[in-house]
C-alpha cells in the first residue's frame, strides 16, 4: 500500500503539474468525479490485488495469468449496455496472441513451480484483472470531456490519497530509503505511471476495446527483451519463435476488428 501511495503521489503530481502548465481545463463536477471512481478500480484495486498477489507467485507466473486480461475487457464491455460488439473472427487474434504469450512465460513459470500459493495467486489476479477491465470499460465511455492524460493524473493522485491515508491509520508509513528502493519508486511512476499508463489512456481513448486490452501480449516481450539486454537472460529460437507468434496475434486483431 506504501508503495502505491508513493509511486502514484509523485506519478500523478508530476502530470497534474505538467496539465497546468499547458493550460489544459480541469474537469469539473461529473466529469471530475468519474476519473475519481475508475482510477480507484484500475490503479487501487486491480493494481493493488497485482502486487499482492506478486508476494504469493513468481512475477513470470503472474504475467501468465494476467494474459486473460483481453477476454475481461471483451466481455466486460460486451455485457455493458451499449458496448462494442467484437467480431468473432477478432477472436481468433486474439487466441493467436495469447498462444504466444504463454509459450514465452509458460516455461519459466513451470520452473517456478505450482505451489499451494498459486491458486491463491491466480485468484487475486483475476480480482485485479476483472477491476481494471471494468474501471477502464467505464473510463473508456466519460473520457471526452477531459484529456485522457490528465485523467491518468486525477485518477493517480486519488489513489495515491488513499493508499496513504490507509498507510497513515495502519501504522506503516515509513519507507525504506535506501538508493535501491528509491530507484525502483521512481522507475515505476516515470516510466510505468506516467509513460505507459498514460499511453495506454490515449489508445483506449482512440482504440476499440479489443485492440487497446491486447497490450498485455506485449509485456511479456518487453519483459524478456530487458532480461536478455540487461542481465543476458536466456534467449533462442522459442523465444523469438513465441514473440512472433504474439505480434502475429496482435496484427490479427488489428485487422480483423476493422481498424485503420
Amino acid at each position: 500500500m506504501l508503495l502505491l501511495a508513493s509511486r502514484f503521489l509523485l506519478s500523478g503530481s508530476l502530470i497534474l503539474a505538467f496539465a497546468l502548465w499547458r493550460k489544459w481545463p480541469l474537469p469539473r463536477g461529473p466529469a471530475l468525479w468519474w476519473p475519481v471512481g475508475t482510477g480507484l478500480l484500475t490503479l487501487g484495486v486491480g493494481n493493488y490485488f497485482l502486487t499482492i498477489a506478486e508476494t504469493f507467485i513468481p512475477s513470470g507466473l503472474a504475467a501468465l495469468f494476467i494474459t486473460v486480461a483481453p477476454f475481461w475487457m471483451v466481455g466486460i464491455d460486451f455485457l455493458i449496455a451499449g458496448g462494442e460488439r467484437v467480431r468473432p473472427k477478432a477472436l481468433i487474434g486474439m487466441l493467436v496472441g495469447f498462444s504466444g504469450a504463454v509459450a514465452l512465460v509458460a516455461p519459466e513459470a513451470m520452473r517456478a513451480g505450482l505451489g499451494g500459493n498459486t491458486v491463491k495467486g491466480f485468484l487475486l489476479l483475476q480480482v485485479s484483472c476483472a477491476a481494471w477491465c471494468l474501471g477502464s470499460i467505464v473510463q473508456k465511455r466519460k473520457t471526452a470531456q477531459a484529456h485522457p492524460i490528465l485523467v491518468g493524473a486525477i485518477q493517480q493522485i486519488t489513489v495515491g490519497v488513499v493508499a496513504t491515508s490507509i498507510c497513515l491509520i495502519d501504522g506503516h508509513s515509513t519507507l525504506d530509503a535506501s538508493p535501491r528502493v528509491l530507484a525502483a519508486v521512481l522507475y515505476l511512476a516515470v516510466f510505468g505511471s506516467i509513460v505507459a499508463y498514460s499511453a495506454y489512456l490515449y489508445s483506449l481513448q482512440h482504440l476499440p476495446v479489443a485492440i487497446a486490452s491486447i497490450y498485455t501480449y506485449v509485456n511479456p516481450v518487453v519483459a524478456v527483451t530487458l532480461g536478455w539486454l540487461f542481465y543476458r537472460e536466456e534467449f533462442g529460437l522459442r523465444e523469438l519463435g513465441a514473440m512472433v507468434v504474439i505480434f502475429l496475434g496482435v496484427w490479427l486483431v488489428k485487422k480483423l476488428s476493422g481498424s485503420t
